[in-house]
């Protein structure tokens, strides 16, 4: 059972930071290709970045390079994805998810936290 719990979300101000959490279960975190993606109203859903929890590289799509920063911590397994600079297009529920590792696919998908931006 994939248990992914997203928080961190709220209201800032244009120029402002949040971070956000999601914490899982350990069987979910375990070796897992986790990430973060956004779903703006009206909008496809998108990715933001992934990371494997046991260990190497962090991806990034190209609109999330430089504001965007996805760490981990492994004795809490939570992923965390801290955002600075937020503008107003970011506004969107985002989410944490389980990933295709490889890939930019999620397998699951958390509730969400919206994040406003204003």
């Amino acid at each position: 059972h994939v248990q992914l719990v997203e928080s961190g979300g709220g209201s800032v101000q244009a120029g402002g930071s949040l971070t956000l959490s999601c914490a899982a279960s350990e069987d979910t975190y375990s070796r897992a290709c986790m990430g973060w993606y956004r779903q703006a109203p009206g909008m496809e859903r998108e990715a933001i970045a992934r990371l494997y929890t046991g260990g190497g590289s962090v991806y990034y799509v190209e609109s999330a390079k430089g504001r965007f920063t996805l760490t981990q911590d492994d004795a809490k397994n939570t992923i965390y994805l801290q955002m600075n600079s937020l503008r107003p297009d970011d506004t969107a529920m985002y989410y944490c998810a389980r990933v295709l590792c490889g890939t930019w696919t999620p397998r699951s998908l958390g509730q969400g936290t919206q994040v406003t931006v204003s």
